[in-house]
């Protein structure tokens, strides 16, 4: 959570309740005085009896009903062992990577593949660099490859204008390989999305490259072999489908 946004939340915890009890209105005007006003919030039920869930921005935090308590952590439900917040987290993903376009990612594999993933990349990694050179072992394996920018050290860095290179070449692939393969691609520049899906990675809780997505909002960090990610993604289209079925 920005830091910002967590210490004002965090001070809820010393305000005394204004109330017994509160509909969702008054939690969410006591929220909104504590964050900017163009933040996005939505409050639900949780699980637990008097706990409300609400989704800041792109963040999960639980509250009491009556506005008082603010808890920040994980919702862990031990008789299904489902992580409840990361399963809200899903759907927040799915969200944000439904409005992201698919032309302005660089795509490896075929695209009648059984798995799709969205990798957030940075081309100086060394493990990004591992899972490229492997991309047609994924192929193999049923997956196609589509990646997002995420320069780690940010704007302006060596990888992000390394990445800008890969994304305003005429020939993206070629140039993806030269760089992950340790190399420079000729500079070219133009209005590259890589500031944008740096920011959008950020968003959705990458913190380290690689970083899996799913297209149903599953966030698997790292690298994955390609025949353990293929394992990986058919145990979580069986959990969606069971979890579809039980709804």
């Amino acid at each position: 959570m920005n830091l910002r946004i967590f210490w004002a939340l965090s001070g809820m915890l010393f305000i005394p309740s204004l109330a017994l009890a509160a509909d969702y209105e008054s939690v969410r005007e006591r929220l909104q005085t504590l964050v900017s006003g163009d933040t996005e919030m939505a409050i639900a039920e949780s699980p637990v009896p008097g706990i409300l869930r609400v989704r800041i921005g792109s963040d999960i935090v639980y509250i009491s009903e009556d506005g008082r308590y603010l808890l920040q952590g994980r919702m862990l439900d031990l008789d299904t062992r489902q992580d409840l917040t990361d399963q809200a987290m899903g759907e927040v993903r799915r969200e944000l990577m439904a409005g992201i376009d698919e032309e302005q990612l660089i795509t490896f594999g075929p695209s009648d593949a059984d798995y799709e993933i969205t990798v957030f990349t940075d081309v100086d990694c060394g493990y990004c660099r591992r899972l490229h050179q492997q991309i047609e072992q994924y192929s193999d394996a049923g997956i196609q490859v589509h990646y997002a920018a995420f320069p780690r050290a940010g704007a302006g860095s060596e990888t992000f204008k390394k990445m800008t290179s890969i994304w305003c070449a005429e020939d993206q692939h070629a140039a993806m390989d030269i760089a992950k393969s340790g190399g420079t691609p000729k500079p070219v520049s133009c209005d590259a999305p890589i500031q944008a899906q740096y920011r959008l990675g950020q968003s959705l809780g990458v913190t380290g490259t690689p970083a899996l997505l799913t297209p149903n909002g599953d966030l698997i960090p790292g690298y994955v072999p390609p025949q353990d990610l293929r394992v990986r993604l058919e145990q979580l289209a069986a959990r969606a489908s069971a979890s579809a079925s039980a709804d």
